[in-house]
């Protein structure tokens, strides 16, 4: 069995921890946990998990987990190969959304070497300049 309760990545959604560096306003929100959770679901991870909780407390974070039962065959590999990309790309993922610079980057290059298979939406970002005169 291979598990995971939570991670910084995209597992967990907490402004006090994990989404303080969420710098658009939404850092509040538990996006990233419940698209974990949904996610790790669709691709047939053995078990997954939604609650609450975690380092900070009850009512403070929100947590998407999984298990996976290892059982040597080919299947449970090709559902391991894509749910852990999406386990952890989906984090990187929401902060380049958020702007983040170096998630911005990661999320550039990812898209360059897995072309093929996947695309992750990269932010359009305003001409500040512009955005100024308009207001």
């Amino acid at each position: 069995m291979l598990g995971r309760d939570h991670h910084d990545v995209s597992g967990a959604d907490s402004p006090f921890r994990e989404t303080a560096n969420i710098k658009d306003g939404s850092n509040i929100m538990a996006d990233m946990s419940v698209q974990c959770f949904a996610g790790n679901a669709a691709r047939g991870m053995s078990l997954v998990a939604l609650h609450n909780g975690g380092g900070v407390g009850i009512g403070k974070a929100i947590n998407g987990g999984f298990g996976m039962v290892l059982d040597g065959s080919e299947r449970v590999d090709e559902i391991l190969r894509s749910a852990i990309l999406w386990d952890v790309m989906g984090g990187v993922a929401r902060r380049s959304w958020a702007r983040n610079t170096n998630a911005m980057k990661t999320v550039k290059e990812f898209n360059i070497n897995h072309s093929q298979e996947y695309k992750i939406t990269e932010p359009y970002l305003v001409n500040e300049r512009l955005l100024n005169d308009i207001i």
